[in-house]
């Protein structure tokens, strides 16, 4: 079966909001609440990366199984992605769905990433690999507290919006500026929605004292799952802090409690614990201001699956 659709749901929200129960539940298994096939593209900056599975929460196979998954699993460890990257192959992975009969789902809490599908990719340009070959080398020779400094000076605008945890965005912003020799701030950002895709979004929303809850019960959880272990054989792998998937949350935090040392940070896995929920509730609160700003998002309780069947439904019709 083939379709000429451009229809995507994007269903997102914070972390540990509840996306893949509600995605089970609306679209996976006998009892699903909408009948038509889907293919989840996912759209999380962690599970992009082979091995970090445990403290991204990947789905597991059976849930893969049963529900389709595309972009996860396709980058190594030290490899960057970018927004644009993910907006490319997020728009090949839609359109296989589509090709195929199926809905595509884009779903995730990289709100950036959700912002860039939905209304395109800002108008600074992309920096050349020798100058993000440089800025990489920079951050690992000199530090992100020296490169934000350095953003500061160049950028002030964009420093002030970048959280100092969030290096990523640090080294975009610094690229931009050695590329182009104009700060990233001065380059306008898209404000209407792209005309290849009708997306319906719809986010999820939970009260901060029931997700924080939620936030501390996860981290808890990957820990027992073995969340050290697989950080120890990441390490054993040859991965480090300066690549860009062990600069995440729930792998960072072994470092920072070790200062540099794994082990020691491994030994100290209560303090560790800590860390990381402490890093998750303060992303979550990052993802739920960015996400509110989106236009057009309808929000609801996960609990509430009938709404959402219906948005999907009336959006499909």
């Amino acid at each position: 079966m083939t379709t000429t659709s451009n229809k995507v749901l994007a269903l997102f929200g914070p972390t540990a909001c509840g996306k893949t129960d509600l995605l089970e539940k609306l679209f996976s298994g006998d009892d699903r609440l909408i009948k038509r096939p889907v293919v989840v593209v996912s759209a999380d900056s962690v599970q992009v990366y082979r091995g970090l599975d445990i403290g991204s929460a990947k789905p597991d196979a059976r849930l893969l199984e049963r529900l389709p998954h595309e972009l996860i699993n396709i980058r190594d460890p030290r490899d960057t992605f970018s927004v644009g990257d993910f907006v490319r192959l997020a728009d090949e992975a839609c359109a296989r769905a589509v090709a195929s009969g199926a809905l595509p789902v884009l779903s995730g809490g990289t709100a950036f990433y959700i912002k860039a599908f939905m209304l395109g990719l800002p108008s600074a340009p992309t920096a050349d690999g020798e100058t993000r070959a440089r800025v990489q080398e920079d951050f690992r020779r000199l530090g992100p507290k020296v490169m934000l400094e350095e953003l500061k000076e160049v950028d002030p605008l964009s420093a002030a919006r970048i959280q100092p945890a969030d290096h990523y965005r640090i080294a975009r912003a610094l690229e931009v500026y050695r590329s182009s020799g104009r700060p990233l701030s001065s380059y306008e950002l898209p404000r209407e929605p792209r005309a290849r895709w009708s997306v319906l979004p719809l986010a999820i929303d939970r009260p901060r004292d029931e997700l924080y809850a939620r936030i501390n019960a996860r981290v808890d959880a990957m820990l027992a799952a073995g969340l050290a272990e697989e950080l120890r054989s990441l390490v054993a792998a040859g991965y480090g802090p300066s690549d860009p998937g062990m600069r995440a949350i729930g792998y960072a935090e072994f470092f920072e409690q070790g200062d540099g040392d794994p082990e020691k940070g491994i030994a100290a896995l209560e303090q560790v614990a800590e860390r990381i929920k402490l890093h998750t509730r303060r992303y979550a609160k990052r993802q739920f201001t960015f996400m509110r700003a989106l236009p057009g998002v309808h929000w609801f309780h996960p609990d509430d699956t009938a709404l959402a069947a219906a948005h999907i439904e009336e959006f499909l019709s």
